[in-house]
């Protein structure tokens, strides 16, 4: 008889596994909302495709094949979607800002005397569109840092992380993002089938047909999820005393209004001063209370996402690049805001930049994702 031990040994090939250090979801966020508060910061054009380089070179680096990874490239396209709008409605509907410098003109549309003050075509000239072009950079650069979070570490990841206080709203919003893909799943497949059997798949007709299945396919797949987490325990509570619900109810409720008012104050000029204490004291406050929350849902986590020293420097790094710009912006707004009257080309700030460029510290703290053979 044949050595079947030795032929084994001899065919079987040593697999090895892929290793990747997953870093918390909630560092991702921090960094990439960080990076968020510097844009809005700044409506210097130069200041902002750093901002966006930035963003871009780290999920580069550090996005997964995860399908959930492929939404930066939408919140690109919407950032240059946005950008392009903004410019098209102040070239038709005009700008208060004054400019000498006319690009071209557009048949102008007689409007009532009740609608004074709104214009539609006329000139359009090169100080309105830098302008708009400035103001829609910054918001296109918040939809790109906010895409990089989404790229970086799903929502799906963060919610599983939340604190037990959360627990409840946290699953629901996880069942919501997981039955989304599954929906759209059923609709290619049904529409796939109908097409090889020759059927329409467009149309009034071909809807009906393809959502009927879709909804009674969604039905019994809820109802399922629900069997199954009534059986798991899903909304039991422990008890707690009065004065802790009531303790952390006023912590919760203040410390959402002061990281709201915080939040409006870092976003204006004039609340800078005042915005950032604030903002501190409403998050110190609303994580005091989801800790005293979460007594009321004791419950285990399966494998939990380590917060450990990267996690930190990748968090401390998006927060000292807030910091530091919104430091800019106090200290010399002429820089970080450049004006368009008279027109000039803007200038690039030294220590603004070199402050921007300290979102690049995830590349050299965080392990790539090194993907080997099997």
């Amino acid at each position: 008889m044949p050595d079947t031990g030795a032929r084994a040994a001899r065919t079987t090939v040593p697999v090895r596994r892929r290793t990747r250090f997953e870093l918390h979801p909630g560092a991702w966020w921090l960094w990439s909302l960080g990076l968020g508060t510097a844009a809005t910061r700044t409506t210097n054009p130069l200041l902002l495709a750093l901002l966006v380089a930035v963003a871009g070179h780290v999920v580069a680096v550090h996005r997964s094949s995860a399908p959930w990874a492929r939404s930066y490239t939408a919140f690109a396209k919407l950032a240059v979607a946005v950008l392009l709008i903004r410019l098209a409605f102040t070239a038709v509907l005009g700008s208060p800002v004054p400019g000498t410098h006319v690009l071209f003109t557009l048949p102008e549309i007689p409007l009532p005397a009740w609608a004074q003050g709104i214009r539609l075509g006329g000139p359009v000239s090169a100080e309105a569109l830098l302008f708009s072009g400035y103001n829609g950079l910054k918001l296109a650069a918040l939809l790109v840092c906010v895409g990089a979070a989404n790229a970086l570490a799903g929502p799906a990841r963060l919610l599983k992380s939340l604190p037990g206080a959360l627990y409840e709203a946290g699953v629901a919003v996880v069942v919501a993002l997981t039955f989304a893909p599954h929906l759209i799943a059923d609709v290619q497949r049904l529409r796939a089938a109908r097409r090889l059997r020759g059927r329409p798949d467009r149309g009034l007709r071909g809807l009906f047909q393809v959502g009927l299945p879709v909804l009674e396919g969604a039905l019994e797949r809820s109802v399922a999820l629900a069997a199954a987490m009534d059986a798991r325990g899903y909304g039991r509570t422990a008890e707690v005393p009065a004065r802790v619900r009531r303790t952390t109810t006023a912590l919760t409720l203040g410390g959402l209004l002061g990281v709201c008012a915080g939040t409006y104050g870092l976003l204006t000029a004039e609340g800078g001063v005042y915005g950032l204490p604030v903002l501190l004291a409403g998050a110190l406050a609303a994580l005091a209370g989801l800790r005293l929350g979460g007594r009321r849902s004791p419950r285990t986590r399966y494998r939990p996402a380590p917060w450990g020293v990267r996690a930190w420097l990748v968090a401390g790094s998006g927060a000292a690049v807030a910091a530091l710009l919104a430091l800019a912006s106090v200290r010399d707004p002429g820089a970080l805001h450049p004006g368009v009257v008279p027109l000039a080309a803007p200038t690039l700030p030294l220590w603004p930049a070199a402050a921007i460029l300290l979102g690049l510290l995830p590349v050299l703290v965080v392990p790539q994702d090194r993907k080997e053979p099997s």
